[in-house]
């Protein structure tokens, strides 16, 4: 994999400055709930990663790619792709390669452009911090 996957130390606001970042799935280490609840028969786990601390309307969708071809999209607000099934594949414009496959985020930062790969071949669900685009309902 080339392109930059982010870990724990780095993970100040996710979205301080324009790009793609990979979450790997795994990535971070997630905080008993049992110990931080105060319950020790609890079991579960949880942890927050902080990404802007901007507030804004709230969209979710669904997002599918099948092998096909290249193209791109400009965005000007954080949106983030959770990988379901399959591969997702993208790109910045200086050419770094980010595969997201299933439990993995996509981070994609504001004032980026993605090139979203023709290999793709995947399922993800999406969070954008913006209002829904009229076209897609």
């Amino acid at each position: 994999m080339t392109g930059k996957t982010v870990t724990k130390n780095e993970a100040k606001l996710l979205c301080a400055k324009p790009g793609i970042q990979l979450i790997k799935a795994g990535t971070y280490k997630l905080n008993e709930l049992s110990e931080l609840r105060g319950t020790p028969n609890l079991k579960g786990q949880i942890v927050d990663v902080p990404l802007t601390t901007e507030k804004a309307p709230l969209t979710m969708g669904y997002f599918a790619l099948q092998p096909s071809e290249d193209y791109s999209a400009d965005f000007d607000f954080i949106e983030i792709k959770v990988v379901t099934s399959g591969t997702m594949i993208v790109r910045d414009v200086e050419g770094n390669r980010y595969v997201g496959e299933v439990g993995d985020v996509l981070v994609f930062s504001p004032n980026t452009t993605v090139i979203f790969d023709g290999e793709s071949n995947g399922e993800a669900v999406y969070f954008k911090n913006v209002e829904v685009n009229p076209s897609y309902l």
